[in-house]
Order: structure tokens, then sequence, then C-alpha cells
């Protein structure tokens, strides 16, 4: 089961009384595939917009559209709701305010309340959304480039970021951010499906964050690691060419620590010492190492007091 039939379904379970069939097969029939004077045709590889099409049409219209059905290449079923009769088309015409030749939102149609309903025709008619756990996105197909302007003029009314695209001579509306695809589902009476993104998305950002808290950790062992190893480098060649014991009594010790404790960090290190100082005052004497190694590398025997 995808996360775009969840939607369909929860969709259609809220299309339950007559003014939300009406509007939600006014979505449908406005953005099905062919909308003429001679013939209407609804076509869906969706199983639950195929039969909430059915079901919608007898209701509003007393009629059983025909149905047919083909396999495409992709091994999908093509579901087509095709109707003919001119008498049933010229009802379906005359009770949405239909033009010929020119497919638009009549939003006489459709009250504010059922703007939403609406919309869910639209869905069911050429809908899609993403699972969330992967990405994003949200999309709504339309025939037309004029209709597919109008569609995003009416989310851009409830504040929703949509752009357009041609897909296949098609136009298709597109939502990418998760907090507008959230609006959209509930303002088309998908709560549930909404509720289950937010929780996607708390998941997926507390994921991301630890990971991000996880990989700050492994960059600051590394640095730690790459910092001591350094440090006993250079201590290593103050052995090797001058002597510790040429060092002063501070440094000599916790070059020492060091050498011993090639894990230990500079907290540690001057808790250590025999009179503990802060992690900056242990910084600063592995500063001091590290130019006395620098002079001898450059050829010089001076020690720093």
């Amino acid at each position: 089961m995808s996360f775009s039939n969840d939607v369909r379904n929860e969709l259609c379970s809220v299309i339950n009384d007559k003014d939300k069939k009406f509007a939600c097969l006014y979505g449908m029939l406005l953005f099905s595939k062919t909308l003429s004077p001679e013939k209407i045709c609804f076509q869906t590889e969706s199983s639950v917009s195929a039969e909430r099409f059915a079901r919608l049409f007898r209701s509003v219209f007393k009629y059983e559209p025909e149905c047919t059905e083909r396999e495409r290449r992709s091994g999908c079923l093509l579901r087509c709701y095709e109707i003919s009769d001119r008498i049933v088309i010229d009802e379906v015409y005359k009770r949405y305010h239909l033009s010929v030749g020119a497919r638009t939102i009549d939003y006489d149609i459709v009250s504010t309340g059922s703007l939403g309903v609406f919309t869910a025709g639209v869905f069911l008619a050429g809908g899609s959304v993403n699972d969330p756990a992967k990405e994003y996105h949200l999309e709504f197909v339309s025939p037309e480039e004029e209709l597919a302007k109008e569609l995003l003029a009416l989310l851009a009314e409830i504040d929703i970021r949509a752009g357009i695209t041609v897909r296949r001579s098609q136009y298709v509306v597109y939502i990418k951010e998760s907090e507008s695809i959230e609006d959209v589902l509930t303002f088309m009476g998908a709560q549930q499906c909404t509720l289950d993104l937010i929780n996607v998305k708390i998941y997926k950002d507390m994921r991301n964050k630890v990971n991000r808290i996880a990989n700050c950790d492994n960059a600051n062992i590394d640095k730690v690691v790459a910092a001591a190893s350094r440090q006993a480098d250079d201590i290593e060649l103050i052995a090797r060419t001058i002597g510790l014991d040429q060092l002063p009594e501070e440094l000599k010790e916790v070059a020492e620590l060091r050498l011993e404790n090639s894990d230990m960090s500079l907290k540690d290190i001057g808790e250590s010492l025999s009179e503990p100082i802060s992690r900056s005052g242990v910084n600063h004497r592995f500063r001091k190492l590290a130019r006395i190694a620098e002079e001898i590398r450059k050829g010089g025997r001076k020690i720093e007091k």
C-alpha cells in the first residue's frame, strides 16, 4: 500500500454527504482526460479513484458509467470510464456550468467550505504524493495549462507555494515543501495522513540530528587524535635531539604525560599534573613544545624558558 493510496482512501472516507459528493465529482470531472459535449472519459491507474468516480457519478447523476480496462506496458492496469450518452453529458454540463472548449474552475459551483473537497477530487483524478520517508513531493496532473494555473491560484489562496512543470504533454502542479504538503493534505481532508507525514518528518529530523552529532563527535575525535599525534611527534623529536631533561619542569611533565597517554585529553592531562592547570594552560604548554620542535627542525637548539 503506497502513501498515495493511504491519502486516497482517507479522502474517500470523508466524502459522506450530498454537497461533498457533488464538489468532489466536479474536481474529478474537470481534471479528467476528456471532457467534451461528445464524450467524457475519466481514466486512472488507481482502483480507489476508479471505484470512487463510479460511485459518485451514480449518486449525482443516477447513471452507471461504462468501464474498460487495459494493461499498460509497465504492468499497471488502466481503468477508463467513458460516458457518451448525450443526454447525460448535457446534464453534466448543465449541473456544473461547464463551457464548451474551455475548462475553468467555477467558484459558484463549490462554496468556500467545499473547496477542500473539490481539491480532493482533483487529487483523486490525477494526484499523487511520495512516501515522506523518501522525499517530500505532492503533485496534481492537469490536462490543460490554464486549468493548472487556476489550481495554482487556488492553492496560493491558502498560502501554499507550488510550481508548474510540463511532463508528457500534461501540466503538473507540484509541491516540494513538507509544511505545504501537510497543509494541502489537511485542506483536502486527509488529517490522519497529515499526522503520519509529521511523524515521519519528526523521525527523520531526529535521525539526522543524531547523525550530525555522531559526525561531529567523530570529527572532534579525529581532531583530538591528530593533535595528540602531532604533539607526540614534536616531543619524540625533542627527546631524540636535546633530551626531555633539558626542558623546563612544567614542559617536561606534560611531555611525559603525552608520551605515556596518547589518547588523554588536554583536560585530563591538566588534572593529572602535580599542580593541576586548565585545559587552555595545557594547550599553551604544548604550543611551547611545538615551537621548540620547530626550532630543532630548522637546525637550532633553542629552548624557550
